[in-house]
């Protein structure tokens, strides 16, 4: 090994939103990073409208807000808002998303149910385009100082007890952790031997943009058939599953006439496709890595876990994953972690994966083209317009069920904390910009800012709130979520306990 090759803190395999998103919370905690991707450009059509299209959950959208990203991200959205706000006026209901297609609604959900959730800087969920996204990260990852090299996909690596010598491209690079955000069939996993398990497709899925005769034969809509299903939206943007066990899934060209052949068998329809602008296929296998660590190499995003795209959960499950490891994997690099800090991200996230892929799973079992899927698919149907239905399907989908198992008597200990509007005009996101913790005492207790003076990674923040839930202080780790809350008499004894636990010795 050559004396003078760099040394980076962290080498990151994958520009895609995870990591580009992990690159700036090592660099926010600032740790020297490199990032290393396949693609040399980073456009694709498939990352626009209006395949490139996705949903962020409330997890997610709160990780931006506290990192100061979310009004970047959210900027075309807004605006495309303002243009539409009179045609929202006018629908008679306001949809808040779906399960294997069936929509539930806004006005059907118990928000009561939900004592420790505040109005924050954007609803519960919100679209982006993919490639607006990759560009706001890469944007913020460029000044911050990440160096981002593309064209050098990761070919393999060795790792020793002091780092990883990682080869991509023909070139060598050196760093003391590396960590795997290269899809879903990361050569970091396999490189690194994870042993990667899960279900096998049941169908291929295909999302085209086509042209077509005759297309007043195809139905807008989402429609089940007895050989599958198929969404059309006008004029010819189609989605499409076929029950083949995903035996087309990358094995052949996508032709317009295999998509014709496949769109005909599915609809029923006698349509012709006479132009194919854009396509791709997916399928419904649903693997997860038994271990996201193996010595100084880690994994994040689709490399530890894939499934099928149904209800658009993977990104914010591997932005979560990122949001996750990021202050843990600095803390660890600093040496002030406590002994089992990076040991959490797989105990933490792990779990959160497996609910995401049954819930993948769930919706292949109601699409399924067969009399008994039917029959389940009118009971969620009834079930979804009920306000406990709409509520724990809403809670699923927009991710404000999450919760981690912190220990704690207090229930919002392992949630994520509200956004208190506090009386300096300030709002609890705005102090998690700098990816410390955060201890915020309402009623400014000496205590408690001694406390909190004793670690270098809290922040104390004194100031009353318009509404406090009933709390008199609580310690919010760096990605957001509650260690400790006191209520009318804080437990002070409780708190360091907890400040130990998650920033090591005083």
């Amino acid at each position: 090994m050559p004396e003078f090759l760099m040394i980076h803190d962290v080498v990151i395999s994958g520009a895609g939103p995870v990591g580009l998103f992990l690159a700036c919370e090592l660099r926010l905690a600032g740790l020297s990073v490199l990032v290393l991707e396949q693609a040399e450009d980073p456009h694709s059509p498939l990352k626009r409208l209006p395949f490139g299209m996705r949903g962020l959950s409330a997890p997610t959208i709160e990780a931006f807000d506290r990192r100061g990203l979310l009004d970047d991200i959210m900027a075309p959205q807004r605006e495309k808002d303002q243009s539409t706000s009179a045609h929202w006026m006018q629908q008679p209901r306001r949809p808040g998303g779906h399960f294997a297609g069936i929509q539930f609604f806004h006005d059907t959900i118990d928000t009561s149910t939900w004592p420790y959730r505040l109005p924050g800087p954007a609803d519960t969920s919100v679209a982006v385009e993919m490639e607006h996204l990759e560009f706001v990260l890469a944007a913020r990852a460029s000044a911050m100082g990440v160096e981002v090299r593309r064209g050098l996909g990761v070919d393999g690596f060795d790792q020793s007890d002091g780092g990883v010598t990682v080869r991509a491209g023909g070139e060598i690079f050196r760093g003391r952790w590396l960590i795997g955000c290269d899809g879903g069939r990361s050569t970091v996993r396999r490189a690194g031997g994870f042993e990667f398990v899960g279900t096998d497709p049941e169908f291929t899925g295909y999302s085209v943009q086509v042209e077509m005769a005759d297309a007043e034969k195809l139905a807008p809509g989402r429609h089940y058939t007895p050989t599958g299903m198929y969404t059309y939206q006008k004029p010819g943007t189609i989605a499409m599953v076929d029950f083949d066990g995903g035996a087309f899934h990358r094995t052949q060209p996508i032709t317009p006439e295999h998509v014709q052949s496949v769109l005909r068998q599915i609809s029923g329809a006698d349509v012709t496709v006479t132009g194919l602008e854009l396509a791709t296929t997916w399928t419904d296998r649903a693997y997860q890595a038994a271990a996201y660590r193996k010595g100084r190499v880690l994994l994040a995003g689709d490399a530890a876990h894939i499934h099928s795209p149904l209800g658009g959960q993977g990104l914010n499950l591997g932005l979560g994953d990122a949001m996750n490891l990021g202050w843990k994997l600095a803390a660890t690099i600093r040496g002030d972690a406590p002994e089992d800090l990076l040991d959490s991200y797989f105990c933490e996230r792990h779990p959160v994966g497996v609910k995401i892929l049954d819930w993948s799973r769930a919706q292949v079992a109601l699409m399924r083209p067969s009399r008994s899927s039917r029959a389940l698919e009118a009971i969620i149907r009834d079930l979804i317009d009920t306000r406990d239905g709409a509520t724990y399907f809403a809670e699923r989908v927009w991710g404000v069920s999450l919760r981690y198992d912190l220990g704690g008597s207090h229930p919002l200990v392992s949630r994520s904390a509200p956004d208190f509007e506090l009386a300096d005009g300030t709002r609890l996101g705005d102090h998690l910009r700098q990816g410390k913790g955060l201890l915020l005492d309402f009623d400014a207790c000496a205590p408690l800012q001694a406390l909190a003076s004793r670690w270098n990674g809290i922040t104390y923040v004194a100031s009353d709130a318009r509404d406090r839930l009933g709390l008199s202080a609580l310690l919010v780790r760096p990605d957001g979520f509650v260690a400790w809350a006191g209520e009318a008499m804080p437990d002070n004894e409780g708190a360091a306990q907890a400040a130990s636990r998650w920033f090591g010795k005083a």
